[in-house]
């Protein structure tokens, strides 16, 4: 497929918006979990370093190791939804909780639900269109970057005019995770649409 024809494809524009979102949801807790670990929950700096990025990424990576081991028997689509849905319970419980315990248990966790956005996005994207090649990953993975890159800049902005609260803005990332909620819903009543056919 050429550039143009892929612009023309809803299903890749559905797709970059999913791929912003996981670039999003993953970026805005991980970069600013450290922080958040030590203004919001009042741990030490060297408390918020290990506990906040490190288990995050720990349990990002025990999501992937189990959708490698298990994928074959997993309906791709029904785990992201059900990530996307823990992402945002992650999010409320880091923004909403009061007590340190809990928004701490939401930003280890919500590495777990991040773990499989962003390669289960590219998993169900490629088969479908199968002829995008190389410049349907390009733009992928420059929409995730891009996700990436604006996420945490929300966060941060938001905070800052909150008054520097961490919360506010972890708050305001939670819509990265409610879009792809949604966007992967409408994805799946499609293919059930067409299967239909």
């Amino acid at each position: 497929m050429t550039i143009g024809q892929l612009f023309r494809k809803p299903l890749f524009w559905v797709a970059i918006l999913l791929m912003v979102c996981a670039g999003a949801s993953e970026m805005s807790m991980a970069q600013w979990a450290s922080a958040y670990t030590e203004a919001a929950l009042g741990f030490s700096k060297a408390v918020g370093d290990l506990i906040g990025p490190c288990m995050f990424a720990v349990t990002m990576g025990i999501s992937r190791v189990i959708y490698g081991k298990y994928g074959a028997k997993i309906h791709l689509n029904h785990y992201m939804i059900g990530s996307g849905i823990l992402c945002l319970c992650c999010y409320l419980l880091a923004s909403l909780s009061s007590g340190p315990v809990l928004g701490l248990i939401g930003c280890i966790f919500c590495g777990f639900s991040v773990g499989i956005m962003w390669p289960g996005t590219i998993s169900i994207t490629s088969p479908r269109l199968p002829q995008g090649g190389t410049a349907l990953f390009a733009f992928l993975a420059m929409a995730g970057d891009l996700g990436g890159a604006f996420g945490p800049s929300l966060v941060g902005a938001v905070s800052q005019q909150a008054g520097d609260s961490l919360q506010s803005g972890m708050l305001a990332g939670s819509v990265f995770p409610l879009v792809m909620i949604v966007s992967l819903i409408l994805l799946g009543r499609n293919a059930a649409k067409k299967k239909g056919n």
